[in-house]
């Protein structure tokens, strides 16, 4: 499980943020990539890793390559990658002319070549997904993409049918089914409102509503990814836009905290329950990246400003 968001603010500016929700950690430290850092590529594609923008995210680092999870650059571009695990179909292996991109380092890539989401959406008609793992230990993850900017925000999904790319008019993702019948199932909710029903007559008897919320009567509250998605859009599209980093960033965690997932409510296997490891939120507005725990609510911050440029190496970032 997992949701991810976008939006931007009264001034234009992009807030992008996701719940990754599993069962356990994999050790993951919010890690910056200098713009000068030779990160080798699983595929020779001249180079394209050992210099760019510099990348501050969620992520781990294996034999000194950053696996993002999520992350932005230095101009405001975000990618997170969320479970997809029955309709992800990757490559078996390279393609002779395209852009052969392993699926771990695909997030990376996004931030590390790209400024724009029309910069990406034109590149990807090139892009070979690969089903290559990092190394022996670590399989490949079945993911979908979420990339935005302030302009908005696509979908990238590896099916059966090749790679798609989803404009993302909602700026949700959660988990399966794929983009396109998770946005076509939105149609099911269009009585939704966030304005209260009048008082209803039926024969003889009026029905007045018992109070606020009402009309949002029937929106989805299970955490099944059809469900956070429901919800989640809803909420995103109803949210008042908002002016100021703080109120912001407020503004991103409460969305989120409302299809966080509980401990005990989504058993994986018996004994094993998902639950919202952390939530994270990147601010195109300051490119900062800010963080918050299951088990630590208090949201740290790690603007990029902070960070040492001259590195040759992925790092780990202290909060501010």
């Amino acid at each position: 499980m997992c949701t991810g968001i976008r939006f931007t603010s009264t001034s234009g500016s992009m807030y992008f943020g996701r719940n990754l929700d599993w069962t356990q950690g994999y050790g993951e430290r919010v890690v910056m990539t200098p713009p000068a850092a030779k990160i080798p590529a699983a595929f020779s594609r001249e180079g394209d890793l050992e210099r760019g923008h510099a990348v501050i995210g969620m992520g781990i680092v294996v034999d000194g390559i950053p696996l993002y999870f999520d992350c932005g650059n230095d101009v405001g571009l975000a990618v997170a990658g969320l479970n997809f695990p029955q309709s992800a179909r990757y490559a078996s292996e390279h393609r002779h002319g395209a852009i052969n991109v392993a699926a771990y380092e695909f997030p990376f890539w996004v931030a590390r070549n790209f400024s724009s989401v029309e910069e990406v959406r034109e590149a990807l008609a090139r892009v070979n997904v690969v089903a290559k793992p990092v190394n022996r230990q670590l399989p490949v993850a079945n993911l979908h993409w979420i990339i935005g900017d302030a302009t908005g925000s696509v979908v990238v999904e590896c099916l059966e049918d090749g790679l798609r790319v989803w404009e993302n008019d909602v700026d949700v993702l959660t988990n399966e089914p794929d983009f396109g019948w998770q946005r076509t199932n939105l149609r099911n909710y269009l009585t939704l409102s966030d304005a209260d029903p009048t008082a209803a007559a039926w024969g003889k008897a009026s029905l007045p509503p018992f109070g606020s919320g009402m009309g949002m009567h029937g929106i989805p509250g299970d955490y099944s990814g059809p469900s956070r998605f429901v919800k989640a859009a809803f909420v995103n599209a109803h949210y008042p836009a908002q002016e100021g980093e703080r109120a912001n960033v407020t503004r991103l965690f409460r969305t989120l905290g409302s299809v966080a997932v509980p401990d005990g409510c989504a058993q994986v296997v018996e004994g094993a329950f998902e639950r919202t490891l952390y939530t994270s939120c990147f601010s195109a507005a300051t490119l900062t990246y800010y963080h918050a725990a299951y088990d630590d609510l208090e949201i740290r911050a790690y603007p990029l400003a902070s960070c040492d440029m001259n590195g040759s190496a992925p790092v780990f970032v202290p909060a501010a």
